[in-house]
């Protein structure tokens, strides 16, 4: 499930995909979760969506103020300097050991691509268009998932997909003249990121999720930095305290939503997920008065379903491999060998 959260934008959650995976592989026990608190775990879910919410609300409505590139490296270089803080004197330096520093290079890049797109889309269209089309994200990660890995898809796996794809086109609208420059931003971020997704379930089998995260926050920072070149604006006290929050909320709603699939199994708690649509929804009607038109909402409707149906299908796969002999235990984002 965590090609949904994600990283595209707070959800992050490519890199919170991988430590929530290793933290339910970790507190399983010949395949079964050894405590499950669902109640705490749908709670901290929930305050996970409420962080990523206001961590996309804040950033909207500073590229409307500052140059997108300076907005989006504060907000990942506060996001690496929150966990750094918190992360490094329980690793160590060690945490950046790694055998494969060119996976982690090419990820970060593609993250760093997909949440400047995510940002880009944000100065061009409503807060819950941008959050609702980057919902697609498992969609493609499915897709790649059988072009590149060559998994197996089933007739219901395609259909889904398909189902999927054309809520897409219900919410980007690509008629004549339609199809806006913001909603292409948006669908770039959500290919990108489920791409990203793909290459995190790869690498979560030999990299562990601290490895990971901060690989990809440290690479994300230096790449947003280079975007300072195109522009800087000096920000107010108060501005600078909302650009600082966009990664806070970030961070702390990325440990919120792991600590949700520790608690709890994925498939009780990654459903409220998708609230972060309904947050979208109510910040953009009070900050911006934007109505959500009827393709937005069944659209949305659509790629919700999909998404749910295909990490349905995924969680019972994963509950019949982690029955079978020596299995390994994993989520939704892929397995991690206990």
């Amino acid at each position: 499930m965590g090609s949904i959260a994600g990283e595209g934008e707070a959800p992050a959650p490519s890199a919170a995909t991988a430590a929530a995976a290793a933290l339910e592989a970790a507190s399983r026990k010949g395949g079964r979760r050894q405590t499950d608190h669902v109640p705490r775990g749908i709670i901290c879910m929930v305050v996970a969506t409420m962080l990523f919410s206001s961590a996309s609300a804040l950033t909207k409505w500073l590229v409307g103020l500052y140059p997108v590139g300076e907005v989006v490296f504060l907000r990942s270089f506060s996001s690496l300097a929150v966990t750094a803080v918190v992360m490094l004197p329980i690793t160590g330096f060690g945490v950046f050991a790694t055998r494969r520093p060119f996976d982690h290079l090419a990820r970060g890049t593609s993250q760093a691509i997909s949440q400047t797109l995510f940002a880009l889309a944000f100065t061009l269209m409503p807060l819950a268009s941008a959050v609702s089309i980057n919902f697609s994200a498992p969609l493609f990660a499915a897709f790649v998932s059988i072009v590149w890995l060559r998994e197996r898809a089933s007739a219901e796996r395609w259909t889904a997909l398909l189902i999927g794809f054309f809520g897409v086109l219900i919410v980007t609208n690509p008629g004549a003249n339609t199809l806006t420059l913001g909603a292409l931003f948006a669908l770039g971020n959500a290919v990108m990121y489920g791409t990203v997704t793909v290459a995190v379930r790869r690498m979560a089998m030999t990299e562990s999720a601290p490895t990971l995260m901060i690989w990809q926050l440290a690479i994300i920072a230096v790449l947003h930095s280079f975007l300072l070149l195109f522009g800087w604006r000096s920000p107010t006290p108060i501005d600078w305290a909302m650009l600082f929050g966009t990664g806070l909320f970030n961070a702390i709603g990325q440990y919120f939503w792991t600590q949700a699939l520790h608690l709890a199994p994925a498939t009780a708690v990654s459903p409220f997920y998708y609230l972060m649509l309904v947050w979208a929804l109510v910040i953009g009607f009070i900050v911006w008065g934007d109505v959500p038109s009827t393709s937005l909402l069944v659209g949305s409707a659509i790629v919700v379903a999909s998404g749910l149906f295909l990490f349905w299908r995924e969680a019972l796969l994963q509950r019949a491999i982690s029955g079978a002999p020596r299995a390994s235990a994993g989520t939704g984002s892929g397995q991690i060998r206990s």
